[in-house]
């Protein structure tokens, strides 16, 4: 597997010499492309799950990953009101519990001894400055983390902001911003209600590298209408702001969402796990080697995905990309010349 992708595990024992476990938080932000004010109602595949751990899913612990789908699920999110950013506050007892939780956890699955802590759930940025500043001092105060890990959205960065979480790098901790990037086709992201196009994500993506954060990108492939010369564009959108690393996600309709009553309409179909492979290939052979390769699946709870439901779990899909490359002779990066 070495010589076929630059994987997240591979590239952490080379930067650090042991492996960092992510300690997942929700500090109860929002998201811009939800605000009543700007006529969003949020991406159409999103729920209000916004990408918690699977560890603090409270209402969730009844489920497995084989549970039977639930249509009615309450898991829409609202929109919001401008006035949310403005009096943006959090809980110190909730996002203590849990890192204490998520600590605890890992420390028990994986005799975890190194983390980071990784504000997860929407745009982690959306709130003034200031309060941006107390959220995350406290969130370092309460462990030894080694890394600030901060999930948001392009049109939620400005100068700032960047200012602050560059503050907090040093010897001991680094910082990246994970950003939300899904299609380098403006017409895709109009479809998906992205509420941005790819010349923001790009402004974004550079002003995070020019304050000399780490940058992770999030892609989706497989949504309605993509074609090839929409996944070249993405590609070339990774190309030309090559960040540090990427997660790939296969498109799942999960209840509640605008997607989800396309779906029941008729109007959408997800990729099997074969087309994903194929889509995964593509990608990686014409992206820079040095591109680290956080996630290639995406993984909703079976009792929220409506769509796919027949798709392998993470392992069988790893072991089968893995053979599919090796058996082709392919590798991360081997047309990335070509496409340059």
């Amino acid at each position: 597997m070495e010589n076929l992708y630059n994987s997240y595990s591979q590239s952490l024992i080379k930067e650090y010499g042991y492996q960092i476990y992510r300690v997942g938080v929700d500090a109860s932000f929002s998201c811009p492309n939800r605000c009543k004010t700007k006529d969003h109602s949020g991406c159409v595949y999103c729920d209000s799950q916004g990408a918690r751990a699977a560890y603090i899913r409270n209402k969730e612990s009844c489920f497995t990953r084989k549970s039977d789908f639930e249509s009615n699920i309450d898991t829409m999110a609202q929109s919001v009101n401008l006035s949310q950013y403005y009096n943006y506050s959090f809980d110190k007892q909730a996002i203590k519990d849990q890192v204490d939780k998520g600590l605890e956890f890992l420390k028990r699955r994986y005799k975890a001894r190194h983390f980071a802590i990784y504000l997860q759930s929407y745009s982690n940025t959306f709130a003034p400055v200031e309060k941006l500043k107390e959220l995350y001092d406290y969130c370092l105060s309460l462990y030894d983390f080694e890394a600030l890990i901060v999930s948001t959205r392009p049109d939620c960065l400005d100068e700032e902001k960047l200012k602050l979480l560059s503050s907090y790098q040093n010897e001991r901790t680094k910082v990246c911003v994970e950003l939300g990037l899904q299609s380098g086709s403006d017409e895709i992201l109009k479809k998906m209600n992205r509420g941005h196009d790819r010349a923001c994500f790009e402004k974004g993506a550079m002003l995070v590298k020019q304050h000399n954060l780490k940058l992770c990108v999030h892609i989706l492939t497989g949504f309605p209408g993509e074609t090839q010369e929409a996944l070249d564009q993405t590609i070339s959108c990774i190309c030309n702001t090559h960040p540090n690393s990427i997660k790939i996600h296969n498109l799942n309709v999960c209840a509640g969402t605008p997607l989800y009553d396309e779906f029941l309409g008729g109007e959408v179909t997800t990729p099997c796990m074969t087309r994903h492979i194929e889509n995964v290939i593509y990608i990686l052979r014409r992206i820079p080697s040095d591109i680290v390769i956080e996630r290639l699946i995406c993984e909703t709870p079976k009792h929220r995905l409506a769509s796919p439901r027949l798709f392998a779990d993470k392992n069988t899909f790893l072991r089968t990309l893995e053979k599919t490359m090796s058996q082709r002779n392919v590798h991360q990066a081997d047309l990335f010349s070509e496409c340059s």
